[in-house]
């Protein structure tokens, strides 16, 4: 049977010396636009719990809440977490 040489199985491996550099995987506009969508979701809930005072009946709490609800998690957060940005030239 054939052995492996040392040298090829090092040559696979990343070095320990190489410093990796890590940036951050969102933007500040992203974060911006994350946080907007957040407000929209605690919107949409606090509209969802005006039902309970008022009765089940209430149009904000039965009508309005959840399509701010679905407006809040399908569309804003996740438009905000595919967002790119316009590309700078340089």
């Amino acid at each position: 049977m054939a052995q492996q040489s040392r040298s090829s199985r090092s040559a696979t491996r990343p070095s320990s010396r190489t410093k990796v550099q890590w940036t951050m995987p969102l933007s500040r506009q992203q974060f911006i636009l994350v946080g907007a969508g957040v407000a929209i979701v605690i919107l949409g809930f606090v509209l969802l719990s005006l039902g309970m005072s008022s009765g089940w009946d209430n149009p904000l709490s039965v009508d309005v809440a959840p399509v701010v609800l679905v407006i809040g998690y399908c569309v804003v957060i996740p438009f905000a977490l595919l967002y790119r940005g316009k590309k700078q030239d340089s």
